[in-house]
């Protein structure tokens, strides 16, 4: 029962003294707000991406080149011309990986886009009709192009949405003509609209059959004269089969290269995710441990307060003690008073904080609308760290009041 007369003690010295107590708990609750809000911001950043990295599609694998030494100096990765369209296609086998459902080679570059003198400068990314499914990125509007349109080079070419926008306006694009590179190129479909992105702006780009990229814009070779990939992308048959799958394309690069030491890299989706997820996850507790400084600032508020209310109260604290009071009381009711100004200011900061988190999910930037996130661990990190700070800040007004000898208390004016 001693701990519930003090928390009626103190809430009723809270409600005597309300100004005072107000701006005692404004730190906690600017603290514990802003902690609710930047935190929701980080989580919501962290689910937006990755349901970025899952919409580009499932159980995939990206198979990049490796690294090019030049001068004894060895280049960032994906910069050695070492893998070919024949790798993908042996890939794409099933009795050399039998792991991989689909396989879609890519080789992009950046090119100049012209049409009746409207111009623009993009993206252009060679590959086959298997992007669409592996990828997950498929035509809203006219046809992708097909098997037979990459087996002989024909120069049609599918926009992303953004490019369509930029470059036709509210003209229909399909049948069109355009000129990319000074190639003339007739336009068969657009893409659906993916927005922009943590990659970039996915719509930012033209598809054409990798052939004709290789054979009519950008003619790059590797040593032995075949045309050279930039990316491989696997798509395998279960998440469980990955490991299986990245062990069988190793063997079969390196058999097919003929080298003991890759010169490729094998990138599972699951590990950009795992990256992605770590990075954000830093942010996040970054963001938090920022606001964090201002429930430390509340706390101090709260010590300084509860100081001054030791001194006002020293007479009846000696009353008390002098008609038998403890020291364990004195001292619990001081600490459930420092604590009932944290808790109440920390509840007060949650709901602001939640709505702060509303109202920031309505801000547009760049023209993506910002995600926020308010989960139930920010919520009882945040409350449970300004009942801590509350009980932390607590104990020094509170021991010093219960120290107080009785005698001395009694003849303080």
């Amino acid at each position: 029962m001693n701990v519930i007369e003090s928390l009626r003690v103190a809430m009723r010295g809270l409600v005597a003294n309300k100004l005072r107590s107000a701006l005692t708990m404004l730190g906690m609750i600017i603290g514990v707000g802003a902690v609710i809000a930047l935190m929701s911001v980080g989580k919501g950043a962290q689910a937006t991406i990755v349901g970025q990295i899952q919409g580009m599609g499932s159980n995939l694998l990206f198979v990049s080149p490796g690294a090019m030494q030049e001068s004894g100096v060895r280049q960032g990765a994906g910069t050695a011309p070492t893998l070919t369209f024949d790798d993908a296609e042996a890939i794409a086998n099933p009795d050399n990986v039998p792991s991989v459902v689909a396989v879609a080679p890519e080789m992009n570059n950046m090119a100049q886009v012209i049409w009746q003198g409207e111009n623009t400068r993009t993206r252009v990314v060679g590959t086959t009709p298997a992007y669409e499914e592996v990828r997950n990125f498929h035509v809203a509007q006219g046809d992708f192009f097909t098997d037979q349109q990459v087996q002989s080079q024909s120069r049609v070419a599918v926009f992303g949405s953004f490019v369509a926008q930029q470059l036709f306006g509210d003209a229909d694009p399909i049948d069109q003509t355009v000129k990319i590179n000074n190639v003339d190129f007739r336009v068969v479909g657009v893409m659906e609209t993916k927005g922009a992105q943590a990659m970039g702006n996915q719509d930012d780009v033209i598809f054409m059959p990798i052939t004709t990229l290789q054979q009519r814009l950008f003619r790059q070779r590797n040593a032995w004269g075949q045309a050279n990939v930039s990316t491989i992308n696997v798509q395998v048959a279960d998440e469980k089969l990955i490991d299986t799958a990245v062990q069988e394309i190793g063997d079969l690069l390196r058999e097919r290269h003929k080298v003991n030491e890759d010169d490729f890299t094998v990138r599972s989706q699951k590990d950009t995710l795992s990256a992605m997820s770590t990075i954000m996850d830093t942010l996040t507790i970054l963001l938090g441990s920022i606001a964090g400084i201002s429930l430390v600032v509340g706390g101090i508020g709260i010590m300084n307060i509860m100081l001054v209310s030791v001194t006002e109260r020293t007479r009846e604290i000696g009353i008390r003690k002098a008609i038998g009071a403890r020291r364990r009381d004195i001292l619990m009711q001081f600490l459930v008073e420092a604590m009932a100004v944290s808790v109440t200011g920390g509840a007060v900061g949650i709901m602001l904080g939640a709505g702060l988190a509303n109202a920031l999910s309505s801000v547009s930037i760049s023209g993506q609308t910002l995600r926020t996130l308010v989960s139930a661990d920010s919520i009882i990190l945040a409350f449970g760290v300004s009942a801590a700070i509350g009980l932390f800040f607590g104990i020094y007004p509170a021991a010093r009041a219960a120290q107080l000898n009785p005698i001395q208390a009694l003849r303080y004016e």
